[in-house]
């Protein structure tokens, strides 16, 4: 599987299985980078070429994660919008995130044009465009305080999704890409100037020896001077877990039959919005719509997410087919900035980046940046800003409270709920379902042959149930977002251990 769902995204064929690199017990190493998405691949690159000894570590291959699910729109405006920025955190705060923001496209089409990266890589007009008054009002505000912090933003007449629009705004400037050609092209320029890969390696944890780090593994231990997680959420149990909440968005890559494909980027302003651009791949153009963003975990039966999506966009495309569709994890942040530095209640030069709140192409290449700085010269002027330590805004402290007090209620009330049943010959061909058997609370799926693969249905992170997710076929812990396929191999951490075998299964 080189991603971490059954369903396959419009990218992964690109995705290059690396040899494993057996001997991971090193004297010493000055970086080892947990993770082999664009976060990763990007610190790790940018380490190396200042000098630094660096190691990635993959649990799974290149790409596995959500760099292979994303939709890869390269933009300078976020969901957290400028004008919430200004009101959480300051004008300043403000000006510096688009400054970061900027600086975040420039690296990536520097990247491209240094290295001759064949990815894809074209420049965009975004479109944003409101479908009533009351986005429309969400809109205004988003544009002033867009033209406070410096984006450009001015309003048009013309939308060229076609969709009927109460107004459109357009930013110049935004870009796209193909996701894996680029991650693959840097770990090519990586591993050429020294860099080492492990794929198929877990990092179960670190810990402080004298004055060096050891990084704990499925194949041993290394000695380091820094440790960088970039890997969503760190493995294990650190706070970091209750600042950030799991979300699932949905995707699809349509043919026309008009073969009407905007050449730009498109997004509406519903509570869960749409979003729209093009690609080509092997000479066949797309339109890549997502959309129908959830809660990790809380809805089971995801093919109607894909469905709702599917109908809407039908309503404003002439859809021949569907050519694919996949689903892709992110993390909503509790103040809507990302958390890129030291991890908090960690050993010191212990780093990591997350809560990108579906931004992780712009995000993860600005990590890249602000961790290599951090680790070369132990500042960045982006430090502050980022900070996974900071408590400021109210907004803040509710949405911590908010998702604490929904994990609670995971793990209080959900095993309650779970369904009992006398025989697992209930379960159909193709269904998994939590039940309570004998006794045991099991995490089951029958496959199309009728084989079952049983599991016990609490995950190993902070035993929460999972949930069953009917599409991209893994189990889904609704806490944290840790995920597991059918035998109970991690797909998705923060959990580092699989599901376990029940002790009576039959």
């Amino acid at each position: 599987m080189k991603r971490d769902g059954a369903l396959e995204s419009l990218w992964q064929s690109e995705i290059k299985v690396y040899g494993h690199e057996n001997d991971v017990n090193r004297t010493h190493l000055d970086v080892v980078i947990v993770g082999a998405g664009i976060t990763g691949v990007t610190t790790a690159l940018n380490l190396q070429k200042k000098g630094f000894d660096c190691m990635i570590i993959e649990a799974a291959n290149m790409g596995h994660g959500t760099t292979s699910g994303t939709t890869a729109h390269l933009n300078t405006f976020f969901d957290a919008s400028y004008d919430e920025v200004i009101d959480d955190f300051g004008l300043d705060a403000a000006k510096l995130l688009a400054l970061a923001a900027g600086e975040a496209l420039e690296i990536i089409h520097g990247n491209v044009v240094e290295f001759n990266i064949d990815c894809d890589y074209s420049p965009r007009t975004a479109y944003l465009f409101s479908l009533d008054e009351e986005q429309e009002k969400i809109l205004d505000d988003l544009v002033e305080g867009s033209r406070k912090a410096g984006i450009e933003m001015n309003e048009t007449g013309i939308n060229p999704f076609g969709i009927p629009s109460t107004k459109v705004v357009e930013i110049p400037g935004q870009a796209q890409f193909h996701p894996i050609k680029y991650i693959k092209s840097l770990m090519g320029e990586y591993v050429k100037d020294g860099g080492r890969f492990v794929e198929g390696c877990r990092v179960a944890g670190v810990e402080k020896e004298g004055d060096h780090l050891v990084v704990s593994t499925q194949q041993g231990n290394i000695v380091c001077d820094h440790v960088i997680y970039a890997t969503h959420l760190p493995p294990g149990k650190n706070i970091m877990h209750f600042r950030n909440a799991p979300y699932r968005s949905y995707v699809v890559a349509l043919k026309l039959r008009d073969n009407n494909y905007p050449q730009a980027l498109g997004y509406d302003l519903y509570e869960a919005y749409h979003y729209y651009r093009t690609h080509v791949i092997n000479g066949e153009e797309y339109l890549i719509a997502g959309g129908e963003d959830h809660k990790t975990g809380d809805i089971e039966n995801t093919n109607e997410c894909f469905e709702r999506l599917v109908n809407y966009v039908g309503r404003y495309f002439d859809i021949e087919r569907v050519a694919y569709r996949w689903s892709s994890q992110f993390y909503e942040s509790a103040d809507g900035l990302p958390y890129i530095g030291h991890l908090p209640g960690s050993p010191d030069n212990v780093y990591c980046a997350t809560g990108y709140t579906g931004n992780g192409m712009i995000f993860g290449t600005l990590a890249a940046k602000t961790l290599s700085d951090l680790v070369a010269t132990g500042d960045s002027i982006y430090k502050k800003l980022f900070d996974p330590a900071r408590t400021k805004p109210l907004a803040s402290f509710t949405n911590f409270v908010k998702e604490g007090a929904d994990v609670v209620k995971h793990l209080l009330f959900d095993r309650f709920s779970v369904d009992k049943i006398r025989t697992l010959a209930a379960l159909e061909n193709g269904q998994g379902k939590v039940v309570n058997y004998e006794g045991y609370s099991l995490a089951v799926y029958k496959d199309d042959t009728g084989k079952e693969h049983i599991l016990q249905s609490d995950c190993t992170h902070l035993h929460c149930t999972v949930k069953w997710n009917s599409e991209e076929k893994s189990w889904d812990c609704p806490c944290h977002g840790s995920r597991f396929g059918i035998n109970g191999e991690v797909l998705t951490g923060p959990a580092v251990k699989k599901l376990k075998k029940p002790l009576n299964p039959e």
